[in-house]
């Protein structure tokens, strides 16, 4: 009894077995591997590692953009700043920021005891020349007359010379700053130009000097209508710097717009701390959108650039190299040295190994780097 069921039992335990193992389906055939001949790769059709490889066309710089961080400051040809001349206190504050003045016109008010004598000064000049005058009148009377010697004439000439002198002196100087020929202390602050007020730093009583070297203008006056745009530059940019070239200005404040611009001055050396080159243009700015001391971007068309741009993810450094993958027809790239430039916001300047048009991978690089890579350890195994 007991061997029949044990020769049952290793039956059932057979057929199940065999009933199993004919259940199981054989295994896939593996992947055909990219093959790798010299410099190329070349992926077998369908691949699924083809998914992974992005390409795109490599662009011309002459048509791509050199954007540059830039700095909106006053037009200074158009600007006054207003320092005091004597010292003094003030009086009075007659304008105010955002006031529009004419040229000529008096922004402030101040009591100086150093412009009163300035003042006193014209008047002992005036009474000096006036004196000198009758002197010579006097003097020439006798000479006539034979009285007086030629000698005593030529003083005289020469005393009435140096008062007229000294009288014109006097009165340029005290009409340089407004004031009369009365000594009352009072010289009011002009503005040697039109425009609008942007700047005050000045107040009622203030005492005021002349000696405060680095101290602030008291006013500012300017047209806000004309503003100058301060770039700053690096050298592989300057191709793109030409004098009397237009660019377009662009704030993140001003969202949609542009503004053109004009570049005026190139500066002709480097600064040898920051490696960067100064340049300067202007705008017109008539409908106040954009402000003093703004920050913007300033875009140049880069004409003349012998280089082409690719992202700078499309480019990898080995073996001493830097290299790109170039494609070569479906599925077949090709390792290519290139000279890399600048690299700017992932955008690099690549200067030699590539033409504009070329189609290079720009996503799945380093997925070609490592097929590269086991194919060079099998070769040296």
């Amino acid at each position: 009894m007991v061997p029949t069921l044990l020769r049952h039992l290793i039956g059932g335990i057979a057929v199940f077995a065999l009933l199993s193992g004919c259940s199981e389906k054989p295994a896939p055939p593996p992947a055909p591997k990219p093959q790798v001949s010299g410099n190329v790769i070349a992926f077998p059709a369908g691949s699924a590692q083809l998914a992974v490889l992005t390409v795109a066309p490599v662009q011309d710089a002459s048509q791509t953009l050199l954007t540059l961080t830039a700095r909106l400051t006053w037009d200074e040809n158009r600007t006054v700043r207003v320092y005091p001349p004597f010292n003094g206190r003030v009086v009075r504050i007659a304008v105010q920021p955002g006031d529009k003045v004419a040229a000529g016109q008096a922004l402030a008010f101040i009591a100086s005891p150093d412009f009163g004598q300035a003042q006193a000064d014209t008047g002992k000049a005036a009474a000096d020349f006036a004196l000198a005058e009758k002197s010579l009148a006097r003097v020439k009377e006798l000479f006539d007359n034979g009285v007086a010697p030629r000698k005593d004439l030529a003083q005289a000439e020469a005393d009435h010379e140096r008062a007229r002198s000294e009288l014109s002196r006097a009165r340029a100087r005290v009409g340089l700053y407004g004031g009369s020929a009365s000594v009352d202390q009072s010289l009011a602050l002009k503005s040697a130009l039109a425009g609008t007020v942007v700047e005050r730093n000045i107040n009622p009583g203030q005492e005021l000097r002349t000696d405060q070297s680095g101290a602030p203008a008291l006013f500012v006056v300017t047209d806000p209508g004309r503003l100058w745009v301060q770039i700053d530059a690096r050298e592989e940019d300057l191709p793109a710097l030409v004098k009397g070239g237009k660019f377009k200005v662009k704030s993140d404040h001003v969202p949609g717009e542009e503004f053109e611009a004009t570049l005026d001055a190139v500066a002709d050396f480097i600064d040898p701390q920051t490696r960067t080159i100064k340049a300067r243009g202007s705008l017109d700015n008539g409908a106040r959108k954009l402000k003093g001391e703004m920050l913007v971007t300033a875009e140049f068309v880069a004409a003349g650039v012998k280089a082409v741009i690719v992202p700078a993810r499309a480019v990898v450094f080995t073996e001493g190299k830097h290299y790109a993958y170039l494609e070569r027809g479906a599925g077949k790239f090709e390792r290519i040295a290139v000279t890399p430039g600048v690299e700017r916001k992932g955008a690099l300047a690549v200067t030699d190994g590539l033409a504009p048009g070329q189609r290079i991978v720009t996503e799945g690089v380093l997925l070609l780097q490592q097929v590269f890579r086991a194919s060079s350890s099998k070769n040296e195994d």
